[in-house]
């Protein structure tokens, strides 16, 4: 028999107090093992919660299939108020401030919340003080850069201390009879702290036919003796192996530069040159364009990301041979009785979090 207590005699009212078995007395047993077995079932729904996105299973099975394929990890964008981990920049603004955000998390945000970078701060006066430096304005002398014609500014060097991490934009002119062809015809590269290392009108190998000068600023006799693409091209990619072969580059360690820029696919193309996809990073208009402000805008985007703060970790990519049983299905027993916290610490990133360049100086 059963002994019930006050609260599931309440649940069951059709129980009676007689000793003897009786078909109503073996039915509310039934009904009060249901009602256990519900609350059971509850509990475990409680404890097989995410702990990153708070996404909750009914069984520890299905929250370990959820771990195994969420690659959730430190370097995934976070709440500053409820911690929720986010895939994206995008779903933590829908978190925060989307048509349904967290009721919670919207009121603090809206308080003490940066509404570019998405950090909580300490208070109103922390985020005006920290929107100063978040937010990204004109280098000062962009407009000294706009209106100058510098010609070659040429500061490239091999084993140069200066540059681990380069800005590069090009500027492109019309070629072809309709004057749709892009033809690199101006170049810049910055390093991190926005100073110029290499500025150079360049000569395209077709004839011009357009030169856009509405977006590009570029008139005829700026290329008539401007350096020819295959010299400027041979020099940038130079800097940028910096004496490594570019075959044996790595994503990590060695002597070649990170380059960063946008649409840096075509800028190559154009430039007729090739770099290796692993040291490329972020893959900005109005008026005339100058080379050198893109260049800034880019490298401060990837600055600010490179910056992010987040727990150190050895072997932090799902990738890494370390890391590749991690959630090997001849574990699943063992996996199944850890808590949502102890799965969340040893999941890695499927993706490669700028954070780590920072590890390479």
């Amino acid at each position: 028999m059963f002994s019930l207590s006050a609260c599931d005699i309440l649940t069951c009212p059709d129980q009676t107090n007689s000793q003897t078995a009786t078909p109503d007395s073996e039915a509310s047993s039934t009904s009060t093992l249901t009602i256990m077995d519900h609350r059971y079932e509850s509990s475990e729904t409680l404890r097989n919660k995410c702990a990153a996105c708070y996404r909750q299973f009914n069984k520890k099975e299905h929250l370990v299939e959820h771990m195994r394929t969420s690659y959730h990890s430190v370097h995934e964008p976070m709440c500053g108020v409820c911690k929720k981990h986010c895939r994206s920049f995008e779903s933590l603004r829908e978190h925060l401030i989307g048509p349904l955000p967290k009721a919670e998390c919207e009121r603090i945000f809206k308080e003490r919340g940066c509404d570019i970078c998405l950090s909580i701060l300490g208070s109103r006066n922390a985020v005006r003080a920290h929107r100063e430096s978040c937010h990204p304005r004109p280098n000062s002398n962009g407009l000294v850069y706009r209106m100058a014609n510098m010609g070659i500014q040429d500061e490239l060097r091999i084993d140069s201390s200066r540059g681990r991490v380069v800005a590069l934009t090009c500027k492109m002119v019309g070629g072809g009879s309709d004057g749709s062809l892009d033809l690199c015809a101006r170049v810049c590269l910055v390093d991190e702290h926005e100073r110029v290392l290499f500025q150079s009108y360049v000569k395209p190998n077709l004839p011009v036919t357009n030169y856009r000068y509405e977006t590009t600023g570029i008139r005829p006799e700026y290329l008539r003796d401007a350096m020819p693409l295959r010299n400027v091209s041979r020099k940038i990619q130079e800097f940028l192996c910096n004496g490594e072969p570019i075959w044996q580059i790595r994503s990590k360690g060695g002597r070649s530069r990170i380059l960063v820029g946008h649409g840096l696919d075509h800028d190559l193309k154009c430039l007729e040159m090739e770099y290796p996809a692993i040291k490329i990073r972020y893959d900005i208009q109005s008026g005339v364009q100058h080379p050198y402000e893109d260049c800034v805008a880019t490298m401060k985007l990837y600055m600010r990301m490179k910056s992010q703060y987040h727990k150190k970790e050895n072997n932090p990519l799902a990738t890494d041979p370390q890391n590749k049983n991690n959630f090997a299905s001849w574990r699943q027993n063992e996996l199944e009785m850890m808590t949502p916290e102890q799965l969340l610490d040893f999941s890695r990133s499927d993706y490669y979090c700028w954070c780590l360049d920072s590890q390479d100086y």
